[in-house]
């Protein structure tokens, strides 16, 4: 059966905003291409049946999550020791998940535009709605969601402190609606549609407006703050070597030689990433003696990233931990990590697929710890983010709820290797510290460590698989945001928008 030459164009726009949507997030971080991705979708749908539209987005959503996304199949078949081919079939089994939610966006903005409701009333919220579905469904995933690519647009960005990143999103979809539906206008040889237009230009200018003041004000808040020199202490240890017996000890003196490094520039904490120690801290003595004895010699706290256990019962509990050690060597706080891995710190559904293990080189399935948790020190408190948790903005605005003055993100990002990936993990965690209005110190174990300012500007970010050292004064703030307050009301709210326009467009036909 021939393929239409209309099928095939309408496939290639489709194609094309999955390529536009890649290009506007790192590495390639082509932003401004995010303001115009969805046009070709946009295009290719209007005329079309819901079954076709949900096809066409399904597919653009098949082109950018598997080039968004490309690096998973890597880490599986590097670190799992899985075939290549089995990579490749995990990788799209994923892909093909993700794009539900672009196939659905399609069908339903298309249905509700041949009911004459134009995109620009529509795909905002609808597309809004959907990921915010999409951050906690199935353990959620909210991996560079659209606003995520203006991280770098400092003004435009500091709206996250009421909206969330959801808002940037909502304001993103609006703007490819809007030229759509002008140049749809314009085409068709209708009046000039300067409402919509003039519209969404209010809202970006209210933005820009908004951000312009609130990093002023945020700018002089955390210059009167108190301060406290912190430092990063990237080891770049070979992930292979990493969990070898007869390497733990060079990589404890690898550590331990940065540390006293850092020394120079008088830290008040220094800070290594996630389980920059490979083996049980505080149950292995002759490994947990040798840590000490670096903090003794320092003599400044320290946070440091290790694996743990606890027996309860006959059963033994595993956790991905970090640990606050005070100058005299004794523990003052432990971190467990909340939100994990699947796959690479638990099994989902074992119980059905006994089959399926863990691609992580540590021990069994870990235990998630209690959501919100700050450690003290001193007078002060600090919320820890291990790896994957800082992409989930309800864990850092817990934290932040109890009382968080800085947050702390510990990372392993080798398995990502010098793939896109660590640099699209750093621009999600920039939204961490503008919600919240907290400085972020990243501690990366081959990188990309850096600090994060209140207002979201990245600081000192060190290369890929080197060795290095940052050392830098942040603010303590005291601050609750709008959202830190209230959480994700108005992705919330874009649900319930979402649902009215539905429930309208069926009255309407009825």
């Amino acid at each position: 059966m021939a393929i239409s030459s209309k099928t095939l164009f309408d496939a290639a726009l489709a194609a094309t905003t999955g390529v536009l949507l890649t290009a506007s997030f790192p590495r390639i971080g082509w932003e401004f291409l995010a303001w115009v991705a969805f046009i070709p979708l946009l295009y290719c749908i209007k005329d079309t049946t819901p079954l076709a539209s949900f096809k066409l987005g399904f597919l653009a959503g098949l082109v950018h999550y598997t080039t968004l996304l490309y690096w998973i199949a890597g880490v599986i078949h590097h670190y799992g020791q899985l075939p290549s081919a089995l990579c490749a079939v995990i990788l799209m089994l994923l892909v093909l998940y993700l794009s539900l939610y672009p196939g659905l966006f399609a069908m339903v903005i298309g249905k509700l535009r041949a009911r004459s409701l134009p995109y620009y009333l529509t795909a905002p919220f609808f597309w809004t709605a959907l990921e915010y579905v999409k951050s906690f469904f199935l353990s959620g995933f909210p991996w560079e969601n659209f606003g995520h690519s203006q991280y770098n647009r400092l003004q435009l960005i500091q709206i996250s402190d009421i909206l969330g990143v959801y808002g940037l999103s909502a304001l993103i979809m609006a703007v490819n609606a809007v030229l759509f539906e002008t140049w749809g206008s314009i085409s068709r040889n209708r009046a000039f549609a300067w409402k919509p237009i003039l519209s969404v230009a209010l809202v970006i200018a209210g933005f820009l407006t908004y951000g312009t003041w609130r990093i002023g004000k945020i700018d002089r808040a955390a210059e009167a703050a108190p301060k406290r020199v912190i430092a990063l202490v990237q080891g770049n240890i070979d992930q292979f070597k990493k969990w070898l017996p007869s390497f733990q000890h060079e990589t404890l003196q690898r550590y331990g030689t940065l540390s006293a490094a850092a020394l120079k520039a008088g830290p008040d904490l220094i800070i290594w990433p996630e389980t920059a120690l490979p083996f049980y801290f505080l149950y292995d003595q002759n490994l947990t003696r040798e840590t000490l004895e670096i903090v003794r010699t320092c003599r400044v706290h320290f946070v440091l990233g290790s694996p743990s256990f606890r027996k309860i019962g006959e059963k033994i509990h595993y956790y991905n931990s970090a640990y606050l050690v005070d100058p005299c060597g004794k523990v003052v706080g432990k971190y467990d990590k909340v939100h994990l891995v699947p796959y690479g710190e638990y099994v989902p559904l074992k119980r059905y697929f006994p089959f399926l293990g863990k691609m992580v080189e540590a021990v069994g399935d870990f235990d998630s710890g209690s959501m919100g948790q700050v450690l003290l020190w001193g007078r002060e408190k600090i919320g820890i983010l291990i790896c994957f948790e800082a992409i989930f903005p309800e864990l850092a605005r817990s934290m932040v709820q109890n009382g968080a003055q800085l947050l702390i993100n510990i990372t392993n990002d080798a398995w990502f290797g010098r793939s896109s990936a660590p640099y699209q993990h750093l621009s999600m965690v920039v939204f961490r510290a503008v919600e919240n209005h907290l400085a972020v110190a990243r501690a990366a174990n081959t990188g990309i460590s850096a600090f994060v300012d209140p207002v979201g500007r990245l600081l000192d970010e060190t290369p890929l698989f080197e060795e290095a050292i940052r050392t830098r004064s942040l603010p303590m703030m005291n601050y609750k945001s709008f959202y830190a307050r209230h959480g994700d009301v108005f992705a919330i709210g874009c649900v319930f928008i979402t649902v009215i326009l539905c429930v309208i467009s069926v009255q309407s036909k009825r």
